[in-house]
């Protein structure tokens, strides 16, 4: 029988889409990175890394994306675009391991890509599923502008934060308060215990095995719908701070 002739010019077989949820090989893989964190080791399972981790977190990425065009439409983003880095940054920590040891995901609001503004997060590591919504570690202005706005708006803040559907999920993140009233602010204002605060939002941690489940985007979506009045309420002060300011010379013709 006459060999058959391969054709060079074959397509290469199809990858299947991944699924939006995670599996046991991706957590042993970041349990194993936690005590081999280096380049060598990486690189000789990146394939396990890619198929198990990175694959699925675009996909997750993805079905919580387009469910965000309900409840966070100012939120949508390509998955590359959402999905961090793996590679640490090194450069002025004593810690020199190359790699973090979780996978994680974040949301910022359009129009304040830069400064990132409060946004959506999901982190997973070897032992838990952490989500988290708000603003994290904003600079300077950003401070102030939130701080502001809450001399004026904290009781729809409390309604927000305290809502009973809310809470029964999520806790406050660690705001990181201050031990005294911020320079310029009133000390006996209400909003004080907020003002005060370096950070806002609320974050839920679950076992990490909920991250290999099929219902996983169903799972995290719940918590983000939840928390998505708290994020605009925390965006509002920091859109109106990003608006260009008007040209006083034009302002006076």
């Amino acid at each position: 029988m006459a060999e058959r002739k391969t054709n060079s010019k074959s397509k290469p077989a199809e990858v299947s889409p991944a699924n939006p949820y995670f599996s046991q090989e991706a957590l042993d893989f970041l349990r194993k990175l936690k005590r081999n964190n280096r380049r060598e080791w990486f690189e000789a399972r990146r394939g396990v890394y890619e198929g198990e981790l990175k694959h699925p977190m675009l996909a997750l990425i993805d079905r919580l994306t387009r469910g965000m065009e309900e409840y966070a439409p100012d939120h949508l983003r390509p998955p590359h675009k959402c999905m961090l880095r793996i590679y640490r940054d090194t450069r002025f920590s004593a810690d020199k391991s190359p790699y973090k040891t979780h996978a994680a995901a974040w949301w910022t609001r359009n129009g304040l890509e830069k400064t990132s503004g409060g946004g959506y997060y999901l982190h997973l590591d070897a032992k838990e599923l952490v989500l988290a919504a708000g603003v994290y570690m904003p600079p300077k202005e950003q401070l102030f502008a939130i701080r502001n706005y809450l001399l004026g708006h904290h009781a729809e803040f409390r309604r927000l934060i305290e809502n009973k559907k809310l809470r029964a999920k999520m806790e406050m993140h660690d705001p990181q308060s201050l031990t005294r009233p911020p320079k310029g602010f009133p000390a006996e204002h209400p909003a004080m215990e907020w003002i005060k605060w370096r950070q806002w939002g609320v974050v839920a941690t679950l076992p990490a095995t909920e991250a290999l489940k099929p219902r996983l985007p169903k799972l995290v979506e719940e918590y983000f719908r939840l928390a998505a009045p708290v994020v605009d309420f925390l965006n509002e002060p920091l859109l109106r701070a990003a608006r260009p300011k008007a040209n006083a010379f034009f302002a006076l013709r």
